[in-house]
């Protein structure tokens, strides 16, 4: 399946950030490829711990969700999902990826990657079920997310979020 027509989605507060994060993670199935891109301080970490924490509240599991900065991988698990949170903005060679096991990853859950762009051609390789999500910070202080979906992400999208071009997530 083709490429969905991105979804802009306006973020205008971190609650709107974190509504957002578990819209999606109601979504999130294994094999599935999250690539998170931004700028620093565009909310990548903080939409990725939204739906994590999202995630395993829903299995009645809390758990705290750091940034995976200097670890490089956290995985976090519930009863029918391994989520697997990837910072890759210290990754300095492709090569280096394949040390952080994200085949068997994909394989077991749900990988969320801060900083794809660091491995482009890695990331294109790992999956046919891809949501990119860019974000950005507005002159506002808002932020916009735009999400594309590649396999079945494109349905999935159109799905929870309907087929309008734009889309507000959060409180109003």
């Amino acid at each position: 399946m083709a490429d969905t027509t991105p979804l802009e989605i306006e973020l205008k507060d971190e609650a709107a950030t974190h509504d957002l994060g578990l819209r999606l993670s109601a979504l999130f199935a294994v094999g599935d490829l999250i690539l998170l891109r931004g700028d620093l301080g565009a909310g990548k970490t903080t939409l990725a711990r939204a739906a994590i924490q999202a995630h395993l509240e829903g299995h009645g599991l809390m758990e705290d969700v750091p940034s995976p900065t200097f670890t490089l991988v956290q995985t976090y698990e519930s009863p029918d999902l391994l989520l697997t949170h990837v910072d890759l903005y210290r990754i300095e060679e492709e090569e280096e990826l394949r040390e952080l096991g994200l085949v068997e990853a994909l394989d077991e859950g749900a990988v969320l990657v801060e900083w794809p762009e660091r491995a482009e051609g890695e990331m294109a390789r790992l999956s046919s079920d891809r949501l990119d999500i860019r974000l950005s910070l507005m002159p506002d202080g808002t932020r916009r997310a735009e999400l594309t979906g590649t396999g079945s992400w494109a349905a999935r999208l159109t799905e929870a979020f309907g087929p309008g071009p734009d889309r507000q997530a959060g409180s109003d």
